[in-house]
């Protein structure tokens, strides 16, 4: 567990296998977004109410956080994380290991800290560039007194913490789990791991919500013009 196929890709070393389960990843939600809009009605069918129901909770967290305006900005972005986050995640309980790689082993992407050190980077740079339109210089320094100057000093540091704090919770959580189902399913294949197994489907559910709930709180607190 936790080692990876490598190889060399426009001289980046890139690990094969974390890619390959990302582009799986989002071919799933290309095809199921595909179906679930191709015939909308009035009389949703089971598929169409599961989508608005996603929307409709995030869009009221949204609303609730920085306002109607605010939320349609901000919305294709956290419901994007939040769909590819837990379809990734659901993706590490698929049976991968019967797919036998010389090197590394198909999982969750989310079990690689590159690929959610990545979301967490695009988030950042995304509420701090916000932060920056709602706000200009005052983002980073509240006032000049010397109370402001620490309160601004501590939340540049939060900029540096933030990502990190949401990258290491998703990748530790989900290779924790894929590691707990792996170390049961080697003791007894049958049975045993099927609990842990039905609680992962539970964690990939929770860890999606905490990351986009997080990044929600973030890009509120870079855009609200309150003080």
């Amino acid at each position: 567990m936790g080692e990876h196929l490598s190889t060399q890709l426009f001289g980046i070393n890139v690990n094969l296998d974390t890619l390959i389960t990302m582009w799986i990843t989002m071919g799933l939600l290309i095809v199921i977004s595909f179906i679930a809009t191709r015939k909308l009605s009035l009389i949703p069918n089971k598929l169409q109410i599961v989508f608005e129901g996603i929307i409709s909770y995030f869009s009221g967290i949204a609303e609730s956080n920085m306002g109607k305006n605010e939320a349609k900005k901000h919305l294709p972005l956290l419901l994007t994380l939040f769909m590819f986050i837990l379809t990734a995640n659901l993706i590490g309980q698929l049976p991968w290991r019967l797919i036998h790689l010389h090197q590394g082993e198909l999982a969750s992407p989310n079990n690689d800290i590159n690929m959610t050190a990545a979301m967490a980077i695009v988030v950042s740079i995304y509420y701090i560039f916000y932060g920056i339109k709602a706000k200009g210089f005052k983002f980073f320094i509240h006032n000049f007194k010397v109370d402001g100057i620490m309160i601004a000093l501590v939340d540049l540091l939060e900029l540096f913490v933030r990502p990190f704090s949401l990258a290491l919770r998703l990748f530790a959580n989900i290779l924790a789990g894929e590691i707990l189902v792996f170390t049961f399913a080697s003791m007894c294949a049958y049975f045993v791991p099927l609990p842990f197994m039905a609680f992962e489907i539970f964690v990939a559910l929770i860890q999606a919500l905490v990351f986009t709930l997080l990044s929600t709180t973030y890009i509120a607190l870079a855009v609200n013009k309150e003080e």
